[in-house]
């Protein structure tokens, strides 16, 4: 019999909802969830947490590592430590802004080779579908990877290129075939060369050059390749509402579709963006107070998937930060948040705010998730058989955002300064308190069903 371990709340979120309990973990698994103080220890480790609440550990299937090959922008050891500091357990890592992307499997081999013995929590990978490697897509479907991300607009680096509409049919086609999951950056480039950037550091020049128009244009794109092809595809960062009334008329009409939004869209807003704060340039950007509550009516209402990070950072000096020397200036800087240890905490306080509950949080940012990956046997649930990723929540603690705090390779980010409801005390995976300045244990997952050998 391996180690076992009862973790005891007197607020666990369970799939059926919230109550006192007892959670017994044996072999890095939940073996039993019982009734509150129930469980004798007879010598195991317990922890008891008062009225600290217990969460699945979240899954947060929209990371970019970056590494190898822009490891300076981040790398497995910091995203990871990261992730486990903001009460992420399993990460799914984005095929681009490393090189060689994921488009390979000699590609994924690269990424698989880096992350080795370097990843604090557990991580799978997603691959890429670009101009040119369609006969690439079945070797690493085959490999394990949990589906494939297109971009219908330039990326921002040269080695990802993104699909025109002959290449978007073939590969949806291809997918389909495979039995594959699309996920898709959805701006209609025509649209955005209709509304060039102007450079200069005011937030509304970037806001109109990122119109909604470029989302709705290109999710309608999609959704009419999706009908053609039977494929199966998930509209990644959302930042529009406008693309609401499409998704819901695909899925009326029988288009396996779902869409995802992320922390920055649901906790900030165009109107507080300061001119020169580079820090809050993404893409699809930050847009207005109205569209943000409309995101979160949709989330309410179950439209949307998931809510995860799409954590992706750059060094300071691509930011152009002025507090770093930099220009400030929106149409040169990097377009990317950093937000992997935030996620929980920054969407926590605006949820609460709103009359949501912690069982609405899990849902959003740990079950969806999992389940969208295809790891809901697994994770994002306290549940028997699951594996042990748990997260001890205070959701009336505080942490303030400061730079000497956070894990991330550059401490660049948004949320600077912001004070937010909830503190993450303590991270296990797999059953195993994760110290983040211990030694790292966390297993690569393949894609349930692959060919391949799986992992951990």
């Amino acid at each position: 019999m391996g180690e076992t371990v009862v973790i005891r709340s007197r607020r666990v979120v369970l799939p059926d909802g919230e109550r006192p309990a007892d959670v017994l973990v044996r072999d890095g698994r939940i073996a039993r969830i019982a009734a509150h103080g129930s469980v004798p220890a007879d010598g195991a480790p317990t922890a008891d947490l008062g009225g600290t609440a217990l969460l699945p550990g979240l899954v947060d299937t929209h990371v970019h590592v970056n590494e190898p090959g822009r490891t300076e922008w981040e790398g497995f050891a910091t995203a990871t430590r990261a992730a486990a500091a903001g009460g992420v357990t399993t990460l799914v890592d984005m095929p681009l802004n490393a090189v060689p992307p994921t488009t390979t499997t000699a590609g994924l081999a690269a990424k698989r080779k880096a992350a080795e013995g370097r990843a604090w929590v557990d991580l799978g990978f997603w691959g890429g579908a670009v101009p040119g490697n369609l006969a690439d897509l079945e070797p690493l479907h085959r490999a394990g990877v949990f589906g494939f991300k297109s971009f219908l607009a330039p990326s921002g680096v040269e080695e990802f290129p993104h699909l025109d509409a002959a290449g978007l049919e073939a590969v949806l086609a291809e997918q389909a075939r495979l039995g594959a999951l699309a996920v898709v950056h959805a701006e209609d480039p025509a649209v955005l060369a209709a509304a060039p950037l102007q450079p200069g550091v005011r937030y509304r020049d970037f806001l109109a050059s990122r119109p909604a128009a470029a989302e709705t244009a290109a999710v309608a794109r999609l959704l009419a390749a999706a009908r053609r092809t039977d494929a199966r595809v998930h509209v990644l960062h959302v930042s529009s509402a406008a693309v609401l009334p499409l998704l819901r008329r695909a899925r009326a009409e029988g288009v396996e579709v779902s869409a995802e939004t992320c922390p920055h869209y649901l906790t900030l807003a165009a109107e507080a963006v300061p001119d020169g704060g580079t820090a809050f340039k993404c893409c699809p950007p930050i847009r207005d107070e109205a569209n943000r509550e409309a995101l979160w009516a949709a989330l309410a209402a179950g439209e949307l998937a998931a809510v995860v990070s799409d954590h992706s950072p750059s060094t300071p000096g691509l930011k152009l930060l002025p507090a770093h020397g930099g220009s400030g200036d929106f149409a040169a800087a990097w377009g990317g948040i950093a937000s992997l240890q935030l996620g929980l905490r920054a969407v926590w306080t605006e949820a609460r705010r709103r009359g949501h509950t912690l069982a609405d949080v899990v849902r959003w940012m740990s079950a969806g998730p999992a389940r969208l990956a295809g790891l809901d046997g697994r994770k994002g649930a306290i549940a028997v058989g699951h594996d042990a990723d748990l997260v001890a929540f205070d959701p009336d603690g505080e942490f303030a955002v400061r730079a000497a705090e956070l894990h991330h390779r550059h401490p660049v980010t948004p949320y600077a300064g912001r004070t937010f409801a909830g503190a993450v005390r303590t991270t296990w995976l797999r059953g195993r308190v994760v110290d983040v300045a211990g030694e790292p244990f966390g297993v690569q997952l393949q894609r349930p069903g692959s060919a391949s050998a799986p992992c951990g």
